[in-house]
């Protein structure tokens, strides 16, 4: 099943979040439990060549693949897909400007302006026929508009209304940046919390996925009670810092107990 269908569904997946630019990483990332791998290029080290590679393992490893592209980098949008990502996810996507933008870089016509030449993206692929390709894409491909400020906030409706739109991606940390007016920075402060929801309720509403980063693992179910199925929950930094934390306490309270 495709990325979409499976979050069209009402199922909940969990992707890890690649920062580092290194495939063997990846591969190790891509060996977890996790149901999709993002490969970060705004904040990450992410850049063309390593997720042109870094997709091998993740598809590899039978995981949908996805990439978050630089701010306002809507041509590498087309070069993730072409590479082979299932989905892209374009940050600060502020206005339905921004959003058509977006779009067109990821559908084919007619509904967008993407160029044929999934050169990497189609031989990876189970598709054997070239047309069935071109037919199922843009059905098939993912585009996320990250919702992080409060312009966005505004033309979230005509974002979402806005043809070959997908989902939204909700970006806690900057949102909270946003909703503070730049004075704090708190991806989990309660009083954002209906807002959030309410995001999620109109995206479903407009019959879009709704994803978005999840900083406390606890709060999980709240999340995907609210609408949000696509969950981002652990960057390389993180699952290192849990697993050494872990074993080494582990480690520690075995000793204690001679």
């Amino acid at each position: 099943m495709s990325l979409l269908s499976r979050l069209s569904s009402g199922e909940t997946l969990f992707t890890a979040w690649s920062a580092i630019p290194d495939t063997l990483t990846v591969e190790l990332l891509a060996g977890q439990a996790f149901d999709v791998v993002t490969l970060d290029m705004q904040h990450g080290g992410h850049h063309e060549d390593s997720v042109l590679r870094c997709l091998v393992p993740v598809l590899r490893a039978g995981k949908h693949a996805v990439v978050r592209i630089p701010v306002g980098r809507f041509d590498m949008a087309s070069r993730a897909l072409d590479f082979g990502a299932e989905a892209v996810i374009a940050p600060m996507v502020n206005s339905v400007a921004d959003a058509r933008a977006f779009a067109a870089a990821m559908k084919y016509p007619p509904v967008g302006e993407r160029s044929w030449g999934p050169t990497f993206a189609f031989p990876r692929s189970t598709v054997a026929d070239q047309q069935v390709w071109l037919r199922e894409s843009n059905a098939r491909t993912i585009a996320f508009a990250m919702i992080e400020t409060r312009a966005a906030l505004d033309a979230l409706d005509g974002i979402l209304e806005t043809p070959g739109i997908d989902g939204i991606f909700l970006g806690p940390s900057d949102f909270s940046i946003a909703w503070s007016d730049g004075a704090t920075l708190d991806p989990l402060r309660e009083d954002m919390m209906e807002t959030v929801a309410n995001i999620a309720r109109r995206a479903l509403a407009a019959g879009k996925v709704a994803a978005m980063y999840v900083n406390d693992m606890s709060l999980t179910g709240r999340y995907a009670a609210m609408g949000y199925h696509f969950q981002a929950i652990a960057s390389e930094h993180r699952a290192v810092a849990v697993g050494a934390q872990s074993l080494i306490g582990a480690a520690r309270a075995a000793l204690e107990q001679k």
